[in-house]
Formats: C-alpha cells, structure tokens, sequence
C-alpha cells in the first residue's frame, strides 16, 4: 500500500530496501514525524544502527527521510554533521509500501534502482551511480519500461534539486526542528 494506514508520529518506521532481484539491501531505523502535501516525515537520528549485506555502521548525522506520495524516489535530507558533506541524498526506487507489524512498527519498503542524486557542500548536485544502473540492466534484466521511467524520473529530480524546488526548497528544515522539538534527537 502506497498510504501508511493507522500510523501515529513516534512510531517506529523500519525503512528496507531491496535490489530489483530482491536482494537484501539496506536497513534504516527511524520515528515517524507527520506529513504534509509532500509526503510522509521520518526522523533518522545520529548512532542508529544501519546495515546491508555487507556494511554495517552507526549514523554520524541526524537525517529526516521524505517517502514522497507519488514519485519514484525517496529523499534524505542530513544535517550539516554528515561527514562527506551530503545535504541531499535521492535513490531512485520503485515498488514502494508500507506494511504494519505490529501496533506502532512499521516497515516501509522499496526497490532501490541505482541511480542517485545527490547534493554535497563540496560537489553541488550530481547524480551518482551510473554505472552500477548500467550493470544491473543487464545483469538483473531491468525491464525497458522500468529503464525510461527511473531515467525520466531521475532527470525531473535533478532538476528540482538543482533548482531548489519543493521538497528540496529548504521544507525539511520544519521536520528537522519538530524532531527536535519532541525530543527525537
């Protein structure tokens, strides 16, 4: 389901992603904050624990994650102690939705397609991970229709940041500071 159904803010929102050929990918913890015209908040706090097959980490930023009501993308948005810089980070993802597992915990999931666009301090905005897209078409059979839309979506987002459009117009600030302000960081 595209719409959370039930979901109170405080509730812990475990965000999993997969691979087209649904291999595991990453695993992010965080509390629900609220919505607005753009989607719904969470809040990604600093020495959670992360993980994917392979890599395992603590956050060393705070993040708010937007999961957008239409779009094929999820945001993060990390506040300024990330440490290579990044203030914007955009996967390219399909296939998302929400399930309940129990009273105030729920996953939200998606296929992470590659492709990233990012904004950093140092860089600006690019978009990162050509090639592994590239490789994975052939190797996980992306299906054309699939390749145009994340390319065309990937192109709009960029655009948007580039530009400091809605939502990357400075609107996650507010989730940021309510975050804050119910003690979530």
């Amino acid at each position: 389901m595209r719409e959370p159904d039930g979901i109170q803010a405080g509730d812990l929102v475990v965000a999993r992603n997969r691979k087209y050929d649904a291999r595991a990918h990453w695993v992010v913890p965080g509390r629900y904050l609220g919505e607005d015209r753009h989607g719904w908040w969470i809040f990604q706090g600093s020495n959670e624990f992360i993980s994917r097959p392979g890599a395992a980490l603590y956050t060393a930023s705070d993040a708010v994650l937007l999961i957008p009501r239409s779009g094929d993308y999820v945001a993060t948005f990390f506040d300024e102690k990330h440490p290579d810089g990044t203030e914007i980070y955009v996967d390219l993802a399909v296939d998302p939705g929400w399930n309940p597992i129990r009273p105030h915990v729920f996953e939200f999931h998606l296929i992470d397609m590659d492709l990233d666009v990012v904004r950093s301090r140092d860089r600006g905005v690019f978009v990162d991970d050509e090639d592994e897209f590239a490789d994975h078409q052939v190797a996980m059979r992306y299906p054309e229709e699939i390749i145009a839309r994340v390319r065309s979506e990937c192109e709009r987002i960029f655009t948007a940041v580039a530009a400091g459009q809605a939502p990357f117009d400075g609107t996650n600030i507010q989730w940021f500071r309510k975050s804050y302000e119910n003690g979530r960081a």
